[in-house]
């Protein structure tokens, strides 16, 4: 039974710039509220996820997005078809089953939605850091605005919380 959207944030806290989806999802759950959309912490899970993509109309990840043809900090809107399937299969072990492995199965079994995207940003630094780096936490604020800006053109509402004074 689908859900609606589901926007999932993925990545490692402890991996610096990786850790940029659970930074975006935690301002989400803090500043917004979006009506009939669910978020999802989605960590590094990998297949658990599995129920969770194939169970939404409408689906978004929030990661750390690492182009070769952009510069650190740059914010990314990837499109369904513009989400590299296909990953680096020197893996070490068969148990590391990374977000794109997950999709391809989603896409292999048929459930992987039709209106999906991946937004985030370009990392600097994926290290061992509990911090995201100062280029890519420069860049948050306009993440979230293009989250905000996609989940309005899906047809929900998006109302900045009220932030009491001296919070």
């Amino acid at each position: 039974m689908a859900t609606g959207t589901t926007v999932i944030g993925v990545g490692s806290p402890v991996m610096g710039d990786d850790g940029l989806g659970l930074h975006v999802l935690e301002r989400l759950e803090q500043e917004w509220v979006l009506e009939d959309v669910a978020l999802i912490d989605g960590g590094t899970w990998g297949m658990k996820l599995l129920p969770d993509i194939e169970d939404a109309d409408r689906l978004m990840f929030l990661d750390a997005i690492n182009t070769q043809r952009h510069p650190p900090g740059t914010v990314l809107v990837l499109e369904k078809d513009e989400i590299p399937l296909v990953t680096d299969h020197n893996k070490l072990s068969p148990h590391q089953v990374g977000l794109q492995e997950v999709m391809a199965i989603s896409e292999f079994r048929g459930t992987l939605p039709g209106q999906t995207c991946a937004i985030g940003v370009v990392p600097a630094v994926i290290d061992i850091a509990t911090e995201l780096s100062p280029v890519v936490a420069a860049s948050v604020d306009a993440c979230i605005e293009q989250v905000i800006v996609r989940l309005r053109l899906w047809g929900h509402t998006c109302t900045r919380r009220e932030v009491a004074i001296g919070a």
